[in-house]
């Protein structure tokens, strides 16, 4: 969501680069550029004027001391990161839960933002974490929306309180009490209120929720706002605040290609923090808010910390202990071993947007590296492992020309891509005892190479330099690599 924003911050900060010294017009002139790249993001007026005043009188106020230092522009890149944390909120924030249960959290906000699927994302999120939430189901109003709950209820199998049918039909009010009756009767130590939303802001639609809010008394009110919207979602969120009030945000959709104002203006402006993020249309696309990574992100530096909790979450500590033993033996690293990664790497989800959170993948090269990367490879990759006996993936020396032939037939691909696979791991395994030796220069994770990221997933392939010529014959070329 945030490409175009990341692009005009990186080009205004080039700007800046290789400048011995800085002079007020240089920060008036990089001000002015991050002023507009916000505007054009959707972000509201007012916000981008006060964020970029900020940013001119710290620039200003330092401007003598910043011109002392070796790096110049990165004196005034850290105080464009300071600024835009506090204005995504400073620091996450997490549920607030009641002293006594259960913790009872309404959803509010317009119709289309996504608050019954993020219920169920919402559910499953608490519920990995050792609580018993239960979903009740007060949008009565919304079309087949009761039904709609239940599905999602039971994807992630979180229970749903629904004994209504709805499309018009029951009391809503009367729903989110026996709702949180029966909640206490089955020990369940969390509540999530679905309730339901309008085309529009009205009066009708503020009554219904400050009516549920006052009748059921929730620890938290979480305004759910689609971030595509735009400049409508700040004066949405004012309406909602005035309205019903809230306690914190939880953005949907921030996978879209909206321009992402949303984000950077509703905490500002509301004063509440945003508190989760939908990323995906999957039920695992969902997490905390982290101010500082997502500014991360938006200043090219990357999300480290939320792909390797994403990377722990994928590989199971058995899985990274058997890799791990196996470097530090000396042991080889099978095809065996590359398919559990596999694996892992598709639960991450995708591939695309996880190498997104890489340092520097806005930059032009890498950004259209990422255009062409075909997440659709990995499943292709898996297949042609998959193809293979358990003495071909242990041992991928004995691949002659006819067991290729046979894999190729198996997993529907071409001799070729099983060749380029081979070639790729073999060259793999040689890197990690490169890395076990001390001769490779390198200190990736047990396996990492063995992914093979560049060459698989990429559609276009990049034209290779000329190699020295090499046997014919795939059992003894592989013998000799």
């Amino acid at each position: 969501m945030f490409d175009n924003l990341a692009s005009k911050f990186s080009s205004a900060f080039s700007s800046l680069r290789g400048k011995g010294r800085l002079k007020s017009g240089d920060i008036s002139e990089i001000v002015a550029e991050i002023k507009s790249a916000l505007l054009d993001s959707d972000v509201a007026i007012s916000v981008a004027e006060d964020f970029t005043q900020k940013i001119q009188e710290r620039a200003e106020l330092v401007l003598d001391e910043v011109n002392k230092s070796t790096n110049p522009s990165q004196a005034i890149f850290n105080i464009v990161n300071e600024e835009l944390i506090t204005i995504l909120g400073g620091s996450a924030r997490r549920i607030r839960f009641a002293k006594k249960p259960p913790t009872v959290i309404l959803l509010t906000g317009l119709q289309g933002a996504g608050k019954t699927s993020l219920a169920g994302k919402l559910a499953k999120y608490l519920k990995d974490q050792g609580n018993t939430p239960l979903l009740v189901a007060s949008d009565l109003q919304r079309p087949n929306a009761v039904t709609q709950l239940q599905v999602v209820g039971e994807s992630v199998k979180v229970p749903v309180f629904a004994p209504e049918p709805g499309n018009g039909v029951g009391d809503p009010i009367r729903v989110a009490k026996d709702g949180i009756k029966f909640a206490q009767d089955k020990l369940h130590n969390i509540v999530i209120v679905d309730t339901a939303g309008r085309l529009g802001v009205d009066a009708e639609l503020m009554e219904q929720a400050k009516k549920i809010r006052d009748a059921i008394e929730p620890d938290e009110v979480l305004y759910v706002v689609d971030a595509m919207v735009g400049q409508d979602a700040v004066r949405t969120a004012l309406a909602f605040q005035e309205g019903v009030g809230f306690d914190a945000v939880v953005l949907t959709k921030l996978d879209g290609d909206a321009r992402g104002g949303a984000a950077l203006s509703i905490t500002q402006v509301t004063g509440k923090p945003i508190i989760f993020a939908a990323t995906g249309e999957k039920v695992t696309d969902f997490d905390l808010f982290y101010p500082d990574r997502m500014a991360s992100r938006i200043l090219g530096l990357g999300d480290i910390q939320t792909l390797a909790e994403q990377a722990k979450n994928a590989l199971d500590s058995e899985t990274t202990a058997k890799l791990e033993k196996k470097f530090v033996e000396g042991e080889d690293f099978t095809l065996d071993d590359f398919l559990a990664q596999l694996e892992a790497m598709k639960k991450m989800g995708s591939m695309t947007k996880l190498l997104g959170m890489i340092p520097g993948a806005n930059s032009g090269a890498m950004k259209k590296q990422l255009e062409q990367f075909d997440d659709s490879e990995l499943i292709k990759t898996q297949a042609i492992v998959q193809s293979m006996t358990p003495l071909e993936r242990n041992d991928p020396k004995v691949l002659n020309g006819s067991r290729r032939s046979r894999i190729a037939k198996g997993s529907g691909r071409e001799v070729s891509e099983v060749n380029s696979l081979v070639e790729r791991f073999t060259g793999a395994q040689k890197m990690m005892k490169q890395m076990r030796t001390g001769k490779g220069g390198m200190t990736l994770p047990p396996g990492m190479g063995g992914m093979g990221m560049p060459a698989a997933p990429i559609k276009k392939q990049q034209s290779q330099s000329k190699k020295k010529s090499r046997s014919g014959n795939p059992a003894k070329r592989a013998l000799e690599s």
